[in-house]
């Protein structure tokens, strides 16, 4: 029969698997509200949401972040700090349209803070009607902001970016 001490140092230790396990589906729960956000400025068939409905998830989008956190598109997207500027940014889509599928997540939590990694899968519409794919990977660090997971940094490294018609390689045929 365990101790009143070894009782009371699993059951913390449960508490502690318990809380860093909703600390990671919380953190998923994040990611998947910015990936709709994100894709709701579109219209399902094509095209840029009506104004009042572009600013509605552009300002959702910023609030899933920290007051002072990055979003970091690089170099063809850009970067903005604040929350300001991140609903600015997400007010003037790149795209005319988008569908985000984050993947294979890596979250490492320690206490009020965490990184991710997100794998990329995005089929979209250039401004031009270009149809392409568009994969890479979403660099997060997160925090607990008033009792909430929200980003502190997110850093999209785009590994390819190819036109739908012609794919992403060319494939020998027997």
């Amino acid at each position: 029969m365990p101790s009143p001490d070894e009782l009371l140092a699993r059951i913390e230790t449960l508490e502690a698997r318990v809380r860093a396990a909703e600390d990671v589906q919380a953190i998923h729960r994040l990611k998947a509200r910015y990936a709709q956000l994100v894709d709701a400025r579109y219209r399902r068939g094509g095209g840029i949401v009506e104004r009042d409905a572009l600013e509605r998830a552009a300002r959702a989008i910023a609030e899933t972040f920290t007051p002072d956190g990055v979003w970091d598109g690089g170099k063809a997207l850009g970067l903005c700090t604040g929350r300001d500027e991140i609903f600015r940014r997400m007010c003037e889509p790149t795209l005319s349209f988008s569908w985000h599928f984050f993947l294979k997540p890596a979250i490492e939590v320690d206490g009020d803070v965490a990184r991710g990694t997100w794998d990329i899968l995005s089929p979209c519409t250039t401004g031009e009607g270009r149809a392409m794919w568009m994969a890479g990977v979403e660099h997060d660090r997160y925090a607990r902001h008033e009792g909430a997971w929200l980003h502190t940094h997110m850093l999209l490294d785009v590994v390819m970016m190819a036109p739908h018609d012609r794919g992403w390689s060319k494939t020998a045929r027997p």
